[in-house]
């Protein structure tokens, strides 16, 4: 395993003459990569990860999905789009990541993870190498990489989280969602101290009953945990919202005056209107930090 991890290492931080040739041609940009996950099952989190990659491409920036939950990988549900490829293929079939992408609405490229990950930990030197690079690429492509998440306080959910430079933690104003979002707090608090977690709350009823829960859970963590986190907006609740899933249109697309969609809108120009926003450590920091801790 330290032979393995070792490798990984040299892989991820070989000069640029040294890597793979499918990444040549390429500057050094850096896409911002945000980590979108909650506590349970049920809260929203996929619909708010599809719809707000709409809303920030609207202002013009080129998005990216992972879609990583292991169970229950359901993006190209909400989009109404069968995939014909999963990094699996990445992986083991011999494609490049420009062939993996699925093309979803509005420009926004999408790719279905599922039990790819984990296939990670079993590659040999030449494969793994191979596909740091064309996660490399990613940085390339595009500005903002979405990672979603599955749910709950799993090893393999806590591992894209720590991996991550920024977590939107989406939560809904039921009990059991609030205490297992702050679940999912502790338990980050104990790993990484400093972890930039913006919380996001969704179905509210009103905009007071959101401010109230993202302050609930503010000042329980502050005060226990020692771990400020930070409020990035709420999604009122919405039957547009319900009506989009069934169509498998995202709510933004099938009603884009509607009110989830107007609060979407608004999360996105918060997160691209704070100093340093457009500054991301890229795609192979992620992927080299989220292999360490699959203990590749």
């Amino acid at each position: 395993m330290n032979d393995q991890a070792e490798m990984l290492r040299k892989i991820v931080h070989m000069k640029k003459d040294e890597q793979n040739d499918d990444s040549s041609g390429f500057d050094n940009k850096q896409a911002r990569v945000i980590t979108i996950t909650s506590g349970k099952g049920g809260v929203g989190k996929t619909n708010v990860t599809v719809n707000l990659a709409l809303a920030l491409s609207k202002k013009g920036l080129k998005v990216v999905i992972l879609d990583v939950d292991f169970g229950l990988a359901n993006i190209d549900v909400l989009f109404g789009i069968v995939p014909k490829y999963s990094l699996l293929d990445l992986i083991h079939d011999e494609k490049s990541i420009f062939e993996v992408l699925t093309d979803g609405p509005e420009n926004i490229k999408f790719l279905s993870g599922g039990s790819g990950v984990e296939e990670l930990i079993h590659l040999d030197r030449k494969k793994l190498k191979k596909f740091v690079s064309n996660i490399s690429l990613l940085d390339s492509m595009f500005d903002v990489i979405l990672i979603d998440t599955g749910a709950g306080l799993s090893q393999n959910v806590m591992s894209f989280v720590l991996a991550a430079d920024e977590v939107i933690l989406v939560t809904t104003p039921e009990p059991t969602a609030i205490t297992d979002a702050y679940a999912l707090v502790k338990m980050i608090s104990r790993r990484d101290h400093k972890k930039a977690i913006q919380v996001l709350v969704n179905r509210a009823e009103t905009r007071k009953e959101a401010e109230d829960v993202a302050n609930k859970l503010c000042v329980v963590s502050e005060k226990f945990l020692s771990l400020k986190l930070f409020k990035i907006g709420y999604i009122l609740y919405d039957e547009n919202v319900r009506k989009s899933v069934k169509m498998q249109k995202p709510f933004s697309l099938y009603n884009p005056r509607c009110t989830a969609t107007k609060n979407v809108l608004e999360i996105a120009d918060k997160l691209f209107s704070q100093p340093d926003s457009k500054i991301g450590s890229g795609a192979k920091s992620y992927i080299s930090k989220l292999l360490s801790f699959f203990g590749v």
